[in-house]
């Protein structure tokens, strides 16, 4: 049996020709591009082709796999690929232990989800830095104004009826004098700011007419308090639900559960591992806080764990996150809809949106766009004090 092992880097790959048979190898190193890899594979036909999970595994095994070559991507977390503890870690030393380990049988393989499925989740994960930049470019704007003095709206009337506002202040760069540099800075971090908004509309409408299109999207939105974004999200990284044997499987691949930690008469269960998509893990995160003001299941769920402890309202929202992702799975997995009375059968299924009560907050003044605005709950709970005590001074 001839295993062709590749250790792929960004620009070079390192593979090794392992011979089962003879125990005999060698090796070769190719660029990491198209035309180079279809070379290889064309001048040694392999039984079985071993790479690691990164990120030109996707497109490379698409190549092997049409090929008719059987291709294993496997994931490189387990303890087998520590190197802390070797003496020399090369290119050579890892493909030549991929190929090794895959006569051993001791690799494990991973899921290697369909071009189009790993294009949606790069547009899903694109939204993400479109929006990070956005965010960046508005800290900066008010970073200018800061340092200038002036005062400017707080929160999104910044950027709705506050930026005629702005843009007043705004004026070209070679239009600018000695003391006017700060208003060339603000006129181009707003041509940004508008290049960026709107390529972030395009990629709204584009991921809006994929949900429409997916059924699995449209079915988990029909959870109270899940929105298109995280739907979007959780059935890209999903992918197959069936792939999943458990909803522990699930909860594992997302990194929410506990660690552990065992020895002896110590059995200790420790914070999340924070293994998988990150990014999938905050849209939970955020839905979980959502949901308990829509969902009622969730509200009830999110109190039974936290058990009115304020230093466990965390915790309960993590756990919330997970189990949401798990019910999710099981309506993609059996193709159903939600349904809340199988949930709490005192709920109808009908969820409407909770009533949350709100402190009352004495109304605001004029804001600097000239709009009325209430100031937020935060602000004014911040505002309110929390207890006061009888202190006496003690004379000596």
């Amino acid at each position: 049996m001839m295993i062709l092992s590749m250790d792929l880097g960004k620009f070079n790959t390192v593979c090794c020709l392992y011979d089962t048979q003879k125990r005999e190898y060698r090796f070769e190193t190719v660029a990491t591009k198209r035309s180079h890899v279809d070379h290889l594979l064309q001048s040694h036909r392999a039984d079985l082709v071993v790479m690691e999970a990164c990120g030109p595994s996707g497109w490379i095994s698409d190549t092997c796999r049409a090929r008719g070559m059987k291709t294993i991507v496997c994931s490189t977390n387990d303890e087998a690929w520590c190197w802390k503890n070797t003496k020399r870690k090369t290119d050579r030393d890892d493909a030549l232990k991929l190929a090794k380990m895959a006569m051993m049988d001791a690799l494990t393989p991973v899921h290697v989800p369909a071009p189009e499925i790993r294009q949606q989740r790069m547009l899903v994960k694109y939204r993400k830095k479109l929006d990070g930049r956005i965010n960046r470019i508005k800290n900066a704007i008010r970073a200018l104004f800061v340092g200038q003095g002036i005062e400017i709206d707080t929160g999104k009337r910044a950027w709705c009826l506050g930026r005629e506002r702005i843009d007043s202040f705004r004026k070209p760069l070679d239009q600018c004098s000695d003391l006017e540099l700060w208003q060339g800075e603000l006129d181009l971090e707003l041509t940004q700011l508008d290049d960026l908004t709107r390529q972030m509309d395009f990629v709204e409408k584009k991921l809006e007419t994929y949900a429409k299109k997916n059924p699995h999207v449209q079915r988990v939105m029909t959870i109270p308090g899940v929105g298109r974004k995280t739907a979007e999200a959780l059935v890209a990284s999903i992918d197959d639900p069936h792939r999943f044997k458990s909803a522990r499987h699930l909860s594992s691949y997302l990194g929410m559960t506990p660690k552990q930690y065992q020895s002896g008469e110590t059995d200790r269960s420790g914070r999340i591992s924070k293994r998988g998509p990150r990014m999938l893990r905050s849209l939970l995160l955020e839905c979980a806080w959502a949901s308990t003001r829509y969902n009622a299941w969730s509200k009830l769920t999110f109190a039974r764990i936290h058990g009115g402890s304020r230093t466990r309202r965390k915790k309960a929202g993590i756990a919330l996150a997970r189990k949401l992702a798990v019910i999710a799975w099981a309506m993609m997995r059996d193709e159903t809809d939600w349904d809340s009375s199988k949930l709490l059968p005192e709920v109808p299924p009908e969820d409407v949106k909770l009533k949350v009560k709100r402190p009352q907050v004495r109304p605001a003044g004029e804001l600097h766009s000239g709009q009325p605005v209430r100031p937020s709950v935060k602000a004014s709970r911040s505002r309110k004090r929390r207890g006061t005590t009888n202190r006496h001074r003690v004379k000596t």
